[in-house]
């Protein structure tokens, strides 16, 4: 398993509580790989409604999209919410946000054999 340097040439990610302001980070730059970058290879994004976006030419694809059509009907940008701390045992961790619109994400991360971190699950609403 490589880490994010291997992949973008970016600053690794030593600590999971980085990744969702990473993530938000790239997102408002338009950086799809970056994004990408983020999850492990065979890493699963549900959507809600039973929508699942699962490795990585899938994840890269639904964020080139992402970038033309934004979130929700307004087409917002990602924007970093209220985290909650990350909760880690080993080399998993749940990480949580509270985003501006009230929604709650879920994801897990995994320590890589480098230390950094990725995801490889991210559940982009906890709500229902």
């Amino acid at each position: 398993m490589g880490g994010v340097s291997e992949l973008t040439g970016r600053d690794p990610i030593y600590d999971p509580q980085e990744l969702e302001r990473q993530l938000v980070v790239r997102e408002n730059a338009g950086d799809v790989g970056g994004m990408t970058a983020l999850f492990e290879p065979d890493a699963v994004i549900e959507l809600g409604e039973g929508r699942l976006v699962r490795g990585t030419e899938a994840i890269r694809e639904f964020f080139t999209e992402l970038q033309v059509t934004g979130i929700g009907p307004e087409g917002r940008r990602f924007k970093l919410g209220e985290q909650r701390p990350a909760l880690i045992s080993g080399d998993l961790a749940l990480t949580s946000t509270r985003s501006i619109d009230g929604d709650i994400t879920s994801e897990v991360a995994r320590r890589q054999d480098d230390g950094t971190w990725l995801w490889i699950i991210d559940r982009w609403s906890v709500n229902w």
